[in-house]
């Protein structure tokens, strides 16, 4: 056996077995990974092609070499499929099981049309041995489906390389530095193969074996160097780009070292040439901001856009080395705002009456009691109106229930028109109301319910067609309240509010009474 020829096939043991090499290591180390199944099952049928390669450049005659060649083929046709699936894993990419078993159709008619080649000559149309090689070295002419599973395999691995560049602009200098190693590694068979199909390899020596070991050595090294399957870079990127919520990642000085497409909805300044600079300086101007981020506690955050306010909740996280020493922090901007107004709407809910969308009994008293104690310890006065509908009763039973509601919201609705913004208003129950009127005189407080009173009694509520009218009494107190004086409070205006409604109500309704 000739030197070199000897020299080779060493060449195409060590491929082989770093092929196999690869395979247990990625078994072992990283199975689940994204892409490690097809990359696990690439590596084993590179190592089966490879060693019997070796077997047929050792084989003494035709028929020798054509097994081996047939045991090639239980492998070959199905490395450019797992290469493509390995590559779509990789970049998050799924494809449907259906096309995932179409990509197989290809390579199952090859080993079939490969073993039964001496029937029809699909595959090849002959195979003999070189008359100028000084060893045993097949000459093969290729058939028509021959030249179908080279374009297969072409077609695959340049799917892969499309693939895997167009994932280059997304991502980081790390991970582009392994998506590099993988396209050159993808790149090298096509090279071997364009030089085995064209006929200009030594002797007409497959070149694939030893390429595909290049191939996995470059996998190899992204694998280890890069720690290619041992994170999800590529799903890495496109989650911190796609993520709703604004990130920045910060180093110990304070230095952005990365941030996601939603932070620039919270800080619009942010842009490459950002990188690197101090958050502050970045900052200039939004001092609340700088302020939150200088305290790193969490908190929330409040910015206009697009005249629009939305509210942020910042958390911080530490970015921690292997050491467990911190080396930066992850700054977080949660957009609460939907939650923030689901919660004001149900807080606005919970305060109001559902048929008038004035205050509700208890959340009308709450507000007096904290308005009557910002009056205790500065000192103003106060005053009470308690009103009601006359003869609601009969409101009800003579025109129905839909009327009687109809007759109270008019009512509210007339109130709220003529109270200020500082003024509570007040369903105390049924068809009677309670205002809360602060810094208001007596004599201002009795204006304001005849008024009312007068607006009531000239409305009109229309029910089904029918005009219904009615009156309303009003009783009306009033309290000067000294600053530092706690004895007052709503509890004790309304029940002299009450008397004097009681005392309208004995005066025939429809008129408004006072009780200091």
């Amino acid at each position: 056996m000739p030197r070199e020829l000897l020299l080779y096939i060493l060449v195409v043991i060590m491929a082989g077995v770093l092929s196999l090499f690869l395979c247990l290591f990625a078994q072992l180390r990283f199975k689940d990974a994204p892409g490690a199944k097809p990359y696990i099952l690439v590596t084993l049928l590179s190592s089966i092609f490879t060693f019997s390669y070796a077997f047929e450049l050792s084989s003494t005659s035709l028929e020798q070499i054509i097994f081996w060649l047939r045991v090639e083929y239980l492998a070959l046709p199905f490395i450019p499929v797992f290469l493509l699936l390995m590559c779509l894993e990789y970049v998050e990419q799924r494809i449907k099981k259906v096309w995932q078993y179409a990509l197989f159709i290809i390579p199952f008619i090859t080993i079939f049309l490969h073993y039964t080649n001496d029937l029809h000559h699909l595959y090849y149309k002959s195979m003999e041995l070189r008359s100028d090689s000084p060893f045993p070295v097949i000459k093969l002419v290729g058939g028509p489906w021959f030249y179908v599973q080279s374009l297969f395999l072409f077609l695959c691995v340049m799917i892969s390389i499309i693939i895997l560049l167009k994932q280059v602009k997304k991502s980081s200098f790390r991970f582009r530095m392994q998506i590099s190693m993988m396209v050159a590694g993808l790149l090298i068979p096509i090279m071997a193969n364009y030089y085995y199909i064209n006929g200009l390899s030594s002797y007409g020596i497959d070149l694939g074996p030893v390429s595909m070991s290049i191939t996995f050595i470059l996998h190899g090294a992204a694998l280890l160097t890069f720690q290619m399957f041992n994170v999800a870079p590529i799903a890495r990127e496109t989650v911190f780009e796609s993520m709703k919520d604004g990130v920045i990642v910060l180093n110990q000085q304070g230095l952005i070292v990365d941030y996601n497409h939603g932070m620039r909805k919270v800080i619009p300044m942010l842009d490459q040439y950002s990188i690197g600079k101090s958050i502050t300086s970045v900052l200039n101007g939004n001092h609340h901001l700088s302020e939150i981020i200088d305290h790193k506690k969490d908190s929330d955050f409040n910015c206009s856009m697009n005249g629009m306010l939305v509210h942020y909740h910042i958390g911080f996280s530490p970015v921690l080395n292997k050491s467990n020493l911190p080396i930066g922090q992850i700054i977080t901007f949660a957009n609460v705002t939907e939650r923030v107004l689901m919660l004001e709407k149900l807080k606005q809910l919970a305060s109001l009456d559902g048929l008038t969308q004035i205050l509700n009994r208890t959340f009308f008293i709450n507000k007096s009691e904290m308005l009557f104690d910002a009056l205790g310890m500065e000192g103003g006065s106060v005053s009470v109106i308690m009103f009601d509908i006359d003869h609601f009763k009969n409101v009800n039973d003579t025109f129905g229930h839909e009327a009687g509601d109809a007759v109270i919201t008019l009512v509210a609705n007339t109130a709220k028109e003529h109270i200020r913004d500082a003024d509570l208003l007040g369903r105390y129950g049924g068809e009677e109301f309670i205002i809360c009127l602060p810094d208001t005189a007596l004599a201002t407080a009795y204006e304001l319910a005849d008024s009312i009173r007068k607006k009531v009694s000239e409305s009109i509520a229309v029910v089904n067609e029918k005009k219904i009218s009615v009156t309303c009494s009003f009783g009306v107190t009033h309290a000067l309240i000294q600053a530092g004086d706690r004895s007052q409070s709503i509890k004790t205006l309304m029940p002299r509010a009450d008397q004097a409604l009681y005392a309208a109500k004995k005066n025939g309704r429809n008129c408004v009474k006072i009780i200091t």
